[in-house]
């Protein structure tokens, strides 16, 4: 029974083996002949195209685009066709005019096709790889510049030293606002508005002057007028002065003074 249970596990894994192997051998049909015409085209084409011509493509519409690209019989469309031509233009400022080019790699997929190629320019080489679809229509078209490893060092350089420094100015900056924030109290006490303060004065009552008694002679002289005037009836009278004492004059209550 164990045999029989390996021998039907060894059939299955040898069945999956062979699918497997059938399934990723099975690549897209395409005639490398007519790719290589499209590339070819395409390149050429590129070289000859400036960024006034560039200009002008895009300005077009679509459907004039479609038109053109259609009567030359390229199988390209129109967002793809206009990429390429921008990849071009990049390119070039990056690696200078285009001298020539090698041979053609292709590699193909079950949905793709890639074809690369190795491309010259006047300041540096490049590598420039062509996407196809299974319709085989162009897909896209990226150019990538080959630099030595000096020069790969001093971009790293460049880059960490520029990302490094973009941190110390943010930190730098954020520790100044930071020490700005003692200030804040003192700008927000004065920028507060103050209470406006009500100032409520008091009318001071109307003094009645009639009511206010003003003597007209000091007490000492009133007394002492008083006083002789009783002496002189007294005496008058026959009375002796001798023993006249004033101990108090009161004013009656009927008798006022009227300012």
């Amino acid at each position: 029974m164990r045999k029989k249970i390996s021998l039907l596990l060894c059939v299955l894994a040898t069945m999956l083996c062979f699918t497997a192997c059938g399934s990723g051998n099975k690549t897209m049909d395409y005639d490398e002949a007519t790719i290589e015409q499209t590339t070819e085209f395409l390149l050429s084409y590129c070289a000859s195209t400036d960024e006034a011509t560039l200009e002008q493509w895009k300005s077009m519409t679509d459907f004039n685009v479609e038109l053109q690209l259609t009567e030359a019989g390229i199988p390209v469309t129109q967002e793809s066709f206009l990429g390429a031509l921008e990849a071009w233009q990049a390119a070039t400022k990056e690696c200078g005019e285009y001298i020539g080019h090698g041979d053609y790699t292709f590699e193909a997929s079950t949905d793709e096709l890639k074809v690369t190629t190795a491309v010259e320019f006047s300041d540096r080489e490049a590598t420039i790889t062509f996407v196809f679809d299974e319709d085989s229509y162009l897909d896209s078209m990226t150019v990538d510049a080959e630099y030595s490893t000096g020069e790969i060092l001093e971009k790293a350089g460049l880059n960490t030293i520029l990302g490094m420094g973009t941190v110390f100015i943010v930190l730098i900056f954020i520790s100044f606002l930071i020490s700005l924030f003692k200030y804040i109290p003192a700008i927000e006490k004065k920028f507060k508005k103050q209470p406006v303060q009500e100032v409520k004065t008091e009318k001071a009552p109307a003094q009645n002057l009639s009511a206010v008694e003003t003597p007209v002679t000091d007490d000492l002289e009133l007394i002492a007028v008083i006083s002789a005037a009783i002496a002189a009836a007294r005496e008058a009278e026959g009375y002796s002065k001798d023993g006249f004492v004033v101990r108090s004059i009161r004013r009656r209550p009927s008798n006022k003074w009227n300012a």
